[in-house]
């Protein structure tokens, strides 16, 4: 059997040579570091995780987000198991070791006999690949970039996307700082820096007053993603944006002072020896020196030292509901399919999502028939229906596409009126009955 071809050993690449291979498939997988590294990566690692290392909330009742954690472990989604097995505390999220996961997925992929990996930069698609699956993520090399919207005629859209800094664990004050997550929802998992009115205004002046890195010209006219805004933009949208986002107070107790702080930083692990925490939502522009000064006048970490800085980064992503069809083929030449965030899905388990989708599509087809996509109804086939147009296609929405996570907006509603949390348990109630429905014809994988 011809080999899938699939360029970019990131999450959606990795995981749809995953599913390709376990359904017995023959897989090229092309990576270009580390002969060519770009300007976010730190290793030449499959999988590497460039930004958090959150993979959001794992409650598959009432969130989106959970929901798609539970239907790609049902269909065995190698991502999935590597961050269950690298998994650090986080509350009611799904956060891992970043170095563990890496070298969990890296591990899968060498043992299986059907995937090759090749390390080299494709600076072309050959024409005699007849089944390719482009997952090069938002940071694809220029050539290759080129070559791209030379197939599709269409310029690519752009956003931001964000970095927040690293800071060793032990050099947090914690006689000023507490372990607690919000309403104590799993364990105390977060370290929580308190700032009074004075101090969180103090702060803001910081930042507004810091110097930051010059914008390139591009980046005047690329939007940002709005769930992931660099720190000095929230600033600059009022000054209380900050303490009802990311520094809001709700849901934690100081036990060093019975005052209820006016903000509080929230600090998050980042891998599995508990020595290395980021600060979440603190992404940014400023420059690296500043970013120290600025971020040492939050209480807890007047001596903090940085294991790594934050920065902003430019993400593309092609005019997918426009380009490409139900089974995330490019209208223009079937031969390719596209994967992960360069479709326009945004965040690690959504790009990992649609490159389950992408590998079982291209396996289908490689054994000589269709893979229907998952219903609308469930977390998979409401993201793949955001990329792609859905059955019923919104010139509006159309028109404005821009990168999103999963969320039940995406979801046809579900009969009935109820609200909050009985909405949410409709959804995705729903949600396991259709996609226990659309796997039911299907021979389970091999273990």
């Amino acid at each position: 059997m011809a080999p899938v071809h699939i360029v970019g050993g990131g999450l959606a690449g990795c995981e749809a040579a995953w599913q390709c291979a376990r359904a017995g498939v023959p897989v090229v997988l092309h990576e270009m570091r580390p002969e060519r590294r770009t300007e976010t990566h730190q290793t030449a690692a499959l999988a590497e995780l460039v930004c958090s290392n959150s993979f959001r909330s794992d409650d598959a009742a009432t969130s989106a987000i959970g929901l798609l954690h539970e239907e790609m472990r049902r269909l065995d989604s190698l991502i999935l198991a590597a961050a269950d097995a690298n998994r650090v505390p986080a509350g009611s999220a799904l956060a891992v070791d970043r170095i563990g996961f890496s070298a969990a997925v890296e591990a899968a992929l060498g043992a299986e006999p059907l995937v090759t990996i090749v390390r080299a930069e494709l600076t072309a698609l050959p024409p005699a690949w007849d089944s390719t699956i482009i997952a090069t993520g938002p940071l694809t090399s220029p050539a290759l970039a080129v070559a791209i919207a030379a197939l599709t005629g269409r310029q690519s859209l752009a956003f931001f996307d964000a970095i927040a800094p690293i800071v060793y664990r032990d050099s947090i004050d914690m006689t000023i700082a507490w372990m607690q997550s919000r309403y104590d929802k799993g364990g105390a998992d977060y370290i929580n820096c308190p700032l009074d009115r004075a101090q969180y205004h103090a702060f803001l002046a910081a930042v507004r007053r810091a110097e930051k890195i010059e914008y390139h010209e591009w980046e005047r006219i690329t939007p940002y993603f709005e769930g992931c805004l660099p720190l000095e933009v929230m600033v600059e949208r009022g000054p209380e944006t900050l303490a009802h986002g990311p520094m809001k107070p709700v849901g934690l107790t100081n036990p060093h002072r019975a005052e209820r702080p006016y903000a509080v930083v929230q600090i998050r692990q980042d891998n599995a020896l508990g020595t290395l925490f980021n600060i979440v939502g603190f992404q940014t522009k400023m420059k690296h020196a500043e970013q120290k000064r600025v971020f040492r006048l939050i209480p807890g970490l007047a001596q903090a030292e940085f294991a790594r800085l934050g920065g902003i980064h430019r993400n593309t992503f092609i005019d997918s509901p426009r380009l490409l069809d139900a089974t995330l083929r490019l209208s223009a030449a079937p031969r390719l399919r596209f994967a992960g965030q360069i479709t326009g899905v945004e965040g690690y388990v959504e790009s990992a999502a649609i490159g389950l989708l992408a590998g079982r599509f291209a396996a289908a087809e490689r054994h000589g028939r269709t893979a229907p996509p998952p219903p609308p109804t469930t977390a998979l086939g409401a993201l793949l229906g955001h990329i792609t147009g859905g059955h019923i296609v919104d010139p509006e929405r159309v028109a404005s596409f821009q990168p999103m996570n999963v969320n039940f907006g995406l979801f046809p509603p579900p009969e009935g009126r109820g609200r909050g949390r009985e909405r949410r348990l409709a959804y995705t109630e729903r949600a396991r009955r259709d996609l226990a429905a659309w796997l039911a014809p299907e021979p389970r994988a091999a273990a």
